[in-house]
């Protein structure tokens, strides 16, 4: 395999080139002087993948060890050395079936609204599960317990939430169809819009980037909860009449939630339509009629004055850099977090009054039609699992509602950009990988 060929057959990833200072990004930029290759238009399959993609996920020693020497980021000098969005999606591109991936899928990973919409899935999902966790607790105290008026406010509070969050998901995924900012020549009918619809190459890729984002979430979350994080995705981005996921596990997570768990997790943005006019979830988030802080819908990309404790969580936690996640007390699952307590595959290392090791978690997961979350027994047993990092406290929201201003802010924020070399690293294997040769 071309992967496994030594560090000679390699090649430097500078080679034949020159640097120039980049004014936009503040930095050297490295620009190869070889003539450009002829781009190779790479068959994508004809069926659009499912869910049941198997990544590896059992890397041996010899592999692990050859993927931190060629494609694990390289610190820069002054750079804390915490676990970054890219870091997890290295783990994923490494460990992700050849036969799903193509340059294309490289380089829309590599776009800050991309990285943007991964941060967002990450908070959505770390967040929902924590309130499923949370309200099978309260299902379970109320078999013997009244509900009280108390119990609606607080249900209340986490079905906004959960609503916010979705619609961070939503902005960023509206981006990515519209062809808008960095997206534009990803936009199925072209960078002016003006050629035919490739729809079908389109639906393809739609289900390559969505699993692809599963599995980036999953890892981020510490390797648990497959099942959840599958199905809710799913649900999010296709309704529950086309979840693929679910129509092949069967588990029926949804008719077996009570109706208060129900009215929390699914929010109140859901539309019960015919199947022709079904939206999803994300874009009934858009589109729903309650109270939406505007702000929220240019988190990242314009710059707002007056920010509330609030969006600023969500600021950082979606644009702000890794390294300053810890210190300002938001949590990203296992991102932010210093790496030197993982190891190469970002498994917690095991410390000395451990009892669990790092890969108990990972030896009975596996992703094709046996996982099924089909009891609320097993969901419980899933969910009340050691977590690596603390829960999220979201600021309350302000009392009054913050109303459109007279014009809106010209000026942009910073983007951050991503990694250029680790891109041109990916893009390199996987032209190894598809010509060994």
């Amino acid at each position: 395999m071309a992967d496994e060929e030594d560090e000679g057959g390699f090649g430097g990833l500078y080679e034949d080139g020159h640097w120039v200072w980049d004014e936009e990004t503040e930095g050297l930029v490295f620009v190869s002087d070889l003539p450009p290759k002829q781009v190779e238009i790479i068959q994508m399959p004809t069926k659009a993948p499912t869910g049941t993609i198997d990544f590896r996920d059992d890397v041996d020693l010899i592999e692990q060890i050859r993927f931190r020497r060629r494609y694990q980021r390289k610190l820069k000098p002054g750079q804390a050395d915490v676990i970054t969005v890219q870091d997890v999606k290295d783990i994923a591109l490494f460990t992700a079936p050849v036969n799903i991936l193509s340059p294309v899928l490289i380089n829309m990973l590599h776009l800050p609204t991309t990285e943007r919409f991964i941060r967002a899935l990450v908070l959505c999902c770390q967040y929902y599960l924590q309130i499923a966790n949370e309200m099978t607790e309260r299902i379970i105290k109320l078999e013997s317990k009244v509900r009280t008026p108390q119990c609606e406010i607080v249900e209340s509070e986490f079905r906004d939430n959960l609503s916010d969050l979705r619609l961070l998901v939503a902005k960023e995924y509206s981006t990515m169809l519209i062809g808008g900012g960095d997206t534009k020549k990803f936009h199925h009918m072209g960078p002016q819009k003006k050629r035919r619809s490739l729809s079908d190459k389109d639906a393809r890729f739609f289900e390559t980037l969505l699993r692809m984002c599963v599995q980036i979430v999953w890892l981020a979350l510490g390797r648990k909860a497959f099942n959840q994080i599958e199905l809710e995705v799913n649900r999010m981005f296709k309704s529950e009449i086309f979840n693929a996921v679910e129509h092949t596990l069967k588990t029926g997570y949804i008719s077996k939630m009570v109706k208060e768990e129900r009215q929390v997790l699914l929010g109140k943005c859901v539309r019960q339509d015919k199947k022709l006019n079904t939206r999803s979830p994300l874009m009934n988030e858009v589109f729903c009629h309650r109270e939406i802080d505007y702000r929220m819908m240019g988190l990242g990309v314009i710059k707002c004055q007056q920010l509330n404790p609030r969006i600023l969580y969500m600021l950082q936690a979606v644009a702000g850099p890794e390294e300053n996640l810890s210190e300002l007390g938001i949590v990203l699952g296992i991102i932010g977090m210093p790496r030197n307590v993982f190891d190469t595959m970002l498994r917690p290392i095991p410390t000395g009054g451990d009892t669990s090791k790092s890969r108990a978690s990972v030896s009975t997961q596996s992703y094709g039609s046996n996982k099924s979350a089909v009891s609320a027994s097993s969901r419980k047993s899933q969910l009340f699992m050691p977590t690596l990092y603390p829960n999220i406290v979201l600021p309350a929201k302000e009392s009054e509602l913050t109303y459109f201003p007279s014009q809106f802010s010209d000026e942009t924020e910073v983007i951050r950009p991503c990694s250029e070399t680790q891109r041109r690293r990916w893009q390199n294997r996987l032209q190894r990988l598809l010509h060994p040769h």
